[in-house]
């Protein structure tokens, strides 16, 4: 019975010191990858980061170039048909947006949406505006047709776009 007593007086606080020895180890490791964790999202950061900005500035440009305004004086060559300056104008839209496409990666969705939708919706005005006029008649032509029909719409939808990325930029950053 005094071993037994003996035995419990010694297995008690040597118990107690090896739960204590747990909990410090313990709360060290959990410290230890906190801070591995950290130190790799940090260092994801520092490569995430200028690739981001540079989707940002890549979706820009795709929305500025693809503005009726600056395509339409960008793509017009005297000499072109309206059938020709519509072709033309839908390659360039669709050839600029699949050079942009990865980009989506980096864009929240709601904004790439945006940028998806005005892309769309500029396809849209342009075939409108080549419906309206002569395949043969001279590019300026539908040019006028194209802003008319850009101009008669509530919402412009490459500014809204532009606009939402530009807000997204400014969130993240």
């Amino acid at each position: 019975m005094d071993a037994l007593l003996d035995f419990i007086k010694i297995l008690v606080p040597a118990s107690v010191v090896l739960y204590a020895v747990y909990l410090m180890v313990r709360s060290f490791i959990i410290k230890e990858i906190e801070l591995k964790k950290l130190e790799v999202r940090s260092r994801s950061i520092e490569v995430v980061l200028p690739v981001r900005l540079q989707a940002y500035e890549r979706m820009t440009l795709f929305l500025e170039r693809t503005s009726p305004q600056n395509l339409l004086v960008r793509m017009n060559q005297p000499g072109l048909t309206a059938r020709d300056f519509h072709k033309l104008l839908l390659e360039e839209i669709r050839n600029e947006y699949n050079h942009n496409v990865s980009q989506q990666v980096y864009i929240g969705e709601e904004v790439w949406s945006l940028i998806k939708n005005a892309k769309e919706d500029l396809i849209l005005e342009i075939n409108e505006a080549a419906q309206s006029v002569s395949a043969d008649m001279p590019s300026i032509e539908l040019a006028k047709k194209i802003f008319e029909v850009a101009l008669n719409k509530n919402v412009d939808p490459v500014g809204h776009a532009l606009s939402e990325l530009k807000k997204e930029i400014q969130r993240t950053f």
